[in-house]
């Protein structure tokens, strides 16, 4: 099983989402900033087009839409489904610098029931 934030694990999480359906619209460059891991912190990024993941990378990105930063045992939560991502941004436990038309643009998607049927399936190959 892949081991959560590495690159085999951005690898595999984007080709599980090859058969989302298309959404016109849902497209953005997202850069994610993970502090606090067991192996220090953590940048990844994103590029979504039309509700397709194109890209899933370690590192940076320099023309990102928006940027969410928040510690690696809040990410956990979330991608565990114990923390709703909405939640923790409401209570400052994700923050978020950048565009936020563009991510208010890909709720939508991620409210999704295939959206939620693939973070299920992409919790099912994580090692935590």
């Amino acid at each position: 099983m892949p081991k959560y934030l590495s690159q085999e694990w951005l690898d595999e999480a984007r080709k599980m989402s090859e058969g989302q359906p298309e959404r016109p619209g849902a497209s953005a460059k997202m850069q994610y900033v993970i502090s606090g891991g067991p192996d220090g912190d953590i940048k990844y990024y994103w590029v979504l087009e039309n509700g397709k993941l194109l890209e899933s990378q370690l590192g940076e990105l320099p023309d990102v839409d928006f940027t969410m930063s928040l510690t690696y045992d809040d990410s956990v939560k979330v991608q565990k489904g114990e923390l709703d991502p909405n939640a923790a941004f409401m209570q400052g436990r994700m923050k978020v610098t950048g565009n936020m038309g563009k991510l208010m643009q890909l709720m939508p998607l991620t409210n999704s029931p295939e959206y939620k049927e693939l973070q299920e399936e992409i919790r099912g190959i994580t090692d935590y």
